[in-house]
């Protein structure tokens, strides 16, 4: 096999405050030759996954995984397809959702993380880093296994969900919405979003939280107080959902992104409402349940073809978009997952 020039984005720095994609990534090349070892395989990268989450990773601290080391390929989900293999149980064309990182081409091992997928009809690879992918999953378990929704679940319950334009908000609100009947209000950052929400995903309301009326739209729309608050923004925002808890609510701590880049975080102003309403606020981490991730797959696959569930993508082309486009997505520029679309797919090669 011909050497592969494989294109790399590495971490080249530590930001303290905002990300400069100058200073804080570098470009790479590196020379694959094409060699396998024992049950290896080598894919070609077709879509990378933004996240909120890998502003963390990059931050030299305690976490529940361990960071981006200086100088390593920015780590990410991706999808890619199998161009060589040395494995019985991945054949050349394959589809494979795996950690590559940053990169077009990557030389992977057997792992939990290899995981071989078959997007059904009308359905993108991509979908598999969106809906079906750990952007779903978060939602589906901070719903079930932190909300609770089963047992809270209903059209007398009213869930509110911050970023709900984003990858994770829109499904956790079309999930509350649609498979279990809520009063769903999703918080969006425009006016364009906040259509979005309410015209293509049918939810009950959507609120601007740049508004200056923000604060009393949301007890506007919230008369019986908020039952399951989906925070994936932290800061004002749940400070003011924590004034509209309702007595054992629940608020599912999913993500802050509103904080990530500050250099020094502050936190919420008005937690005493879990001591007064007996509510509860709660972190999770989606890994926490890999056991259960098939059934929750299968769930989310079957809304899907139910309806239920939509998708939409905001996608940029080409590795090296990459560090710019990750700050578009802390600008709150995308709607649904932010994606890097690397190659396309050699459909020719599927077995």
């Amino acid at each position: 096999m011909v050497a592969i020039e494989n294109t790399q984005i590495v971490l080249a720095s530590r930001p303290v405050a905002d990300i400069d994609p100058k200073t804080t990534f570098k470009v790479q090349k590196e020379s694959l030759s094409g060699e396998l070892g024992p049950n290896e395989i080598l894919v070609k990268v077709l879509y990378i996954s933004l996240d909120p989450a890998m502003r963390g990773w990059m931050r030299d601290v305690r976490s529940y995984i361990r960071p981006v080391r200086i100088d390593e390929v920015m780590r990410s989900a991706d999808v890619a397809q199998v161009i060589k293999s040395n494995n019985t149980n991945y054949k050349v064309g394959e589809l494979v959702r795996a950690t590559c990182g940053w990169q077009e081409y990557a030389v992977l091992k057997p792992s939990e993380d290899l995981v071989k997928i078959k997007a059904f009809p009308g359905v993108s690879p991509s979908t598999y880093l969106g809906v079906l992918g750990m952007t779903g999953l978060t939602a589906y378990f901070g719903l079930y296994e932190v909300g609770e929704i089963v047992k809270k679940g209903g059209p007398n319950c009213t869930v509110v969900v911050s970023g709900a334009a984003g990858a994770t908000g829109m499904v956790a609100a079309q999930i509350a919405k649609h498979v279990f009947g809520c009063r769903v209000i999703g918080i969006a950052g425009s006016p364009d979003k906040c259509d979005y929400l309410v015209k293509e995903l049918g939810l009950d309301a959507a609120l601007n939280y740049k508004s200056k009326t923000f604060f009393k739209d949301l007890c506007a729309v919230t008369p019986k107080l908020i039952d399951i608050f989906f925070d994936n923004t932290g800061g004002d925002i749940l400070d003011a959902c924590l004034r509209r808890i309702a007595f054992k609510g629940r608020i599912i701590v999913c993500g802050a992104i509103s904080t990530y880049n500050d250099a020094t975080p502050k936190g919420p102003a008005y937690y005493s409402a879990l001591i007064t309403q007996r509510a509860r606020m709660e972190g999770f981490i989606v890994f926490d349940y890999a056991k259960q991730y098939g059934k929750a797959i299968e769930d989310m696959s079957q809304w899907i073809k139910e309806g239920k569930l939509q998708s939409r993508e905001t996608i940029v082309h080409g590795i090296e978009s990459a560090p710019d486009a990750l700050v578009k997505l802390f600008k709150g520029e995308n709607t649904g997952k932010m994606l890097v679309k690397v190659a396309e797919e050699d459909t020719r090669s599927r077995l």
